[in-house]
């Protein structure tokens, strides 16, 4: 499998602050990879120089084997990208905003009334194909924002955080266009702050932390890895803690506030424990998931169980 983007120890830096801290990646054809970490991580700085608006202060970036740094051009041919926000002319209808949109990548008719007509159909956008984007919904303009960026059929879509803020029906759709466009044999490399988006779609993550990657590998092997098969929540003191884990050395623990979210291959001995300690305390007992491996490696400390 081809190597589509190639990150080598990148950093960029503004003025005396580094936001990204030799950040090394490969993206390979064919996949969907997520860039996950919170908000100042480094993340959209990442994507900017990987599609040519920012240059690193250090390292090198290559796309389809071209450097960023003297053939951004040439690479910005050949790819797509949905911004955070949305980077269209309000007074126009979708279909004259992917008609300007178009003529900026030289296409001509009537190749481009074909590309537009196959892109507001698979984008669902025909109700509101004539409408003005300004009297359009959150999610009708992220579907035009995604079709936009399919306009020149590109062979590496960038998805910056592509669903904040849309309803959960908005979500799953556009979810369902991402894994179609993969089959199709797109490359997909997207930001999100949603850990199930990110599960879901993504063949391979690497989540970063102050400017710096701090985990990767496929979401499964992640989770495996770093956290184990279950989890085990439940809000008590910390005394109350010490109380339930006593004796459980295996297990992985983190605590947010005054939750305690408790990790390992097995979890329900757990559950045990508490009902000798108290029985009408409610817990939440499930399979560990892609936040749980976020939460450890960037928010709270995983520690060792007492």
């Amino acid at each position: 499998m081809s190597i589509v983007v190639d990150v080598s120890k990148v950093s960029k830096h503004y003025d005396s602050r580094e936001v990204v801290h030799e950040l090394s990646l490969q993206v390979r054809a064919g996949q969907c990879f997520g860039l996950l970490g919170p908000n100042g991580a480094g993340k959209s700085t990442s994507l900017r120089m990987i599609y040519g608006v920012t240059a690193p202060s250090s390292g090198c970036v290559h796309v389809f084997g071209l450097d960023v740094a003297s053939e951004s051009r040439a690479v910005r041919a050949r790819l797509g990208v949905t911004l955070q926000d949305n980077v269209m002319i309000d007074a126009l209808s979708p279909v004259e905003n992917l008609r300007v949109f178009g003529r900026y990548y030289l296409l001509r008719e009537p190749l481009l009334s074909q590309r537009i007509a196959q892109l507001v159909d698979y984008l669902e956008l025909g109700s509101h194909a004539d409408i003005p984007v300004i009297a359009l919904s959150g999610g009708f303009k992220r579907r035009l924002a995604i079709a936009m960026s399919l306009i020149n059929e590109p062979e590496l879509l960038i998805l910056d955080e592509p669903t904040t803020g849309l309803d959960p029906a908005v979500r799953l759709s556009l979810w369902t266009k991402v894994r179609e466009l993969k089959a199709n044999g797109k490359t997909v490399l997207l930001t999100t702050h949603y850990m199930d988006e990110a599960e879901r779609l993504c063949d391979y993550v690497v989540i970063m932390s102050q400017g710096g990657a701090v985990c990767q590998g496929s979401p499964k092997q992640l989770i495996a890895e770093r956290v184990g098969k279950d989890a085990f929540e439940v809000d008590c003191t910390a005394a109350e803690e010490h109380q339930l884990l006593d004796g459980f050395g295996s297990l992985g623990k983190l605590r947010a506030g005054a939750r305690l979210l408790v990790y390992g291959a097995d979890v329900s001995p757990l559950v045990q424990r508490l009902h000798q300690l108290d029985p009408l305390r409610p817990f939440v007992m499930r399979p560990a998931n892609l936040e749980d491996v976020f939460l450890a490696q960037t928010g709270t400390r995983l520690e060792a169980g007492a």
